[in-house]
């Protein structure tokens, strides 16, 4: 028997389609008892505006990786080094490069495939969203303006003159003191506190524990030892895009703001003082810690733990590695490590050498000892 040709597909002009038809199954699942959606390869293809090779009216379940998928399930592989789990994966079919190919399942072709995939998940997987309205048990100020479409959940204090955006949604327990201004579509989880007047843009996320605006921590020490706390006055400003990590902390300035620039994403447990300035797009992971009045670029990303030191400047494109410490400014695109900081490859040579350090003493100690012996006599 004749092995059948492999068909090969073109998501040109067909996206709006699919997108329409998406709406309308999801709709008709929200009515019934809350399946999971059930896509086939082609479809998929239209919606993520890929090409296809092989059999499109494979069904896909789900999202998974190549090690644990099953039967239903789609997988990416993005580099080489991965490509033999294709070969063995239980999956029913693979987002690849343009240049893959398979013969055992279907294969969705991308530029990037783990963006690709990224957008498959999302039409999979949907975070779950309180309905619109105020909770019953919610204490909301009359002089509040809560977006018709927004959420407040249970318990939650909002204070006078509170602005909460188009969609947006404030969970249960979370207190907004007064003068707070939230923008659209944002997602305040639960247990967060955002002080009085502390500005958010649109599309925020804040997840659980976090504080925002709370007093810098600012004192003078005075002749007898007392330490006078600096009255914090200012704010905090959160552009639009950015996400908070659980239980981080972003103070208000003493005077002025804290910023907090569009697109700036934030891991849990980081701290960022009073007056900070954060660039656009820049990446704070776990931990770290930036001191009073510093100014961070753009698209700079430190590693967990990093630590810079007051009133420093980091330029734009800087990755600071895990661990170190920033002690003074560094210019834009350099790499460092280290405490203090130092150029990555200079960092590099001297891990190299740390654990022989011991033993090289030891040697120039002894060859020392032979000379101090030759010279006497």
């Amino acid at each position: 028997m004749a092995e059948p040709k492999r068909k090969t597909k073109t998501a040109r002009g067909s996206a709006r389609n699919a997108r329409v038809k998406l709406r309308r199954r999801r709709s008709r699942q929200s009515s019934g008892k809350g399946d999971q959606p059930v896509f086939k390869v082609k479809d998929l293809a239209r919606l993520v505006g890929c090409e296809y090779e092989g059999d499109g009216e494979v069904e896909i379940r789900g999202a998974a990786s190549l090690e644990n998928a099953s039967p239903g399930d789609i997988v990416f592989v993005a580099q080489a080094k991965f490509r033999h789990l294709l070969e063995t994966t239980k999956a029913s079919a693979a987002v690849v490069s343009p240049e893959e190919k398979s013969e055992r399942i279907p294969i969705l072709k991308a530029a990037n495939p783990h963006l690709t995939f990224v957008r498959i998940i999302e039409i999979f997987f949907k975070p779950y969203r309180p309905a619109p309205g105020i909770h019953k048990t919610a204490a909301v100020a009359k002089t509040a303006r809560i977006a018709k479409t927004a959420s407040v959940g249970a318990k939650s204090v909002i204070g006078d003159g509170v602005e909460v955006g188009e969609g947006s949604v404030i969970f249960p327990l979370v207190t907004l003191y007064p003068g707070v201004k939230i923008g659209k579509e944002c997602l305040i989880h639960s247990s967060v506190s955002v002080r009085e007047g502390v500005r958010i843009g649109d599309r925020v996320i804040i997840h659980n524990g976090a504080v925002i605006g709370a007093d810098g921590f600012g004192y003078i020490k005075l002749e007898d030892g007392i330490h006078l706390k600096i009255p914090q006055k200012g704010t905090v400003v959160i552009e639009d895009d950015v996400e908070v990590g659980a239980n981080s902390c972003i103070d208000r300035a003493a005077l002025g703001e804290t910023v907090i620039r569009r697109g700036v994403k934030i891991d849990d447990l980081v701290m960022v003082a009073h007056n900070v300035e954060v660039g656009e797009h820049t990446i704070l992971t776990a931990q770290v810690g930036i001191a009073g009045s510093s100014k961070v670029g753009k698209s700079v990303v430190m590693g967990g733990q990093a630590g810079v030191a007051d009133h420093v400047e980091v330029g734009d494109n800087v990755i600071v590695s895990a661990k170190s410490g920033v002690a003074k400014s560094v210019p834009a695109g350099l790499h460092v490590a280290g405490y203090p900081h130092i150029d990555v490859r200079d960092w590099r040579k001297i891990s190299v050498l740390l654990p022989r350090l011991y033993d090289l003493f030891k040697d120039v100690k002894m060859l020392r000892e032979k000379v101090e012996a030759l010279e006497k006599k």
